[in-house]
């Protein structure tokens, strides 16, 4: 007859150390650091071409101050808003990729926690409180507040009477003078002798001077 197998008694699980508790907490902050810095270097890299499509948009600035005409100045306005477009379509995008979004607080009630108001101004359609416009834009991280909204709000009263018109100009290029608001009359051109312009005189008109001298 043999003898029954001994059965080996088990205890309750060990709990783990403090050493453990301490190695597990390290790995896991470590894993945290080395996600976060692969996120900012991917943001960072992602910026570069932002600073190529600047650098150019500065240069095109350097164009429209050296601009000679108004035609050119033109040019070089135009050439330069697309710049600058493009750098904040570039920006946009890539802080939309990380989850930052502008608030887009026009047309909403003013709410104090994303929002400061910075001005008011009657308005007598939109119902008080209402944000006219962002002089500040502001922006979320996923659903936090990254940055609040700087804000002009309507407030109750007539809307503000439109300020006098600059008179019109003619254009350098030699084209017409520029359109002039209705009910207004356009500015008449001072008359000039020809010698308070300091014109020379025609060569009939000299030849007539020294006849009368004779």
């Amino acid at each position: 007859m043999t003898d029954p197998v001994p059965v080996p008694v088990t205890g309750p699980p060990s709990e783990p150390s403090e050493t453990d508790r301490l190695r597990r907490r390290v790995e896991a902050l470590s894993r945290k650091r080395d996600e976060s810095e692969a996120r900012v270097r991917a943001l960072l890299r992602a910026l570069l071409p932002l600073d190529d499509v600047l650098a150019d948009a500065r240069r095109r600035a350097g164009d429209l101050h050296e601009a000679r005409t108004a035609r050119e100045a033109a040019s070089a306005v135009i050439a330069l808003s697309e710049q600058i477009e493009a750098a904040q379509h570039m920006l946009r995008g890539e802080l939309a990729r990380h989850d930052v979004r502008p608030m887009d607080a026009v047309g909403a009630a003013a709410d104090p926690a994303e929002m400061r108001v910075v001005g008011t101004e009657p308005h007598p359609a939109r119902p008080d409180g209402t944000v006219l416009r962002e002089k500040v834009t502001g922006f979320r991280l996923g659903p936090d507040i990254l940055r609040q909204a700087e804000v002009v709000i309507a407030v109750p009263g007539p809307a503000p009477e439109p300020g006098p018109v600059a008179p019109a100009e003619v254009t350098e290029e030699g084209g017409g003078p520029a359109a002039v608001p209705a009910g207004r009359r356009r500015a008449q051109p001072r008359r000039t002798t020809r010698s308070q312009r300091r014109l020379p005189l025609k060569p009939s008109a000299r030849r007539g001077h020294r006849s009368r001298r004779s």
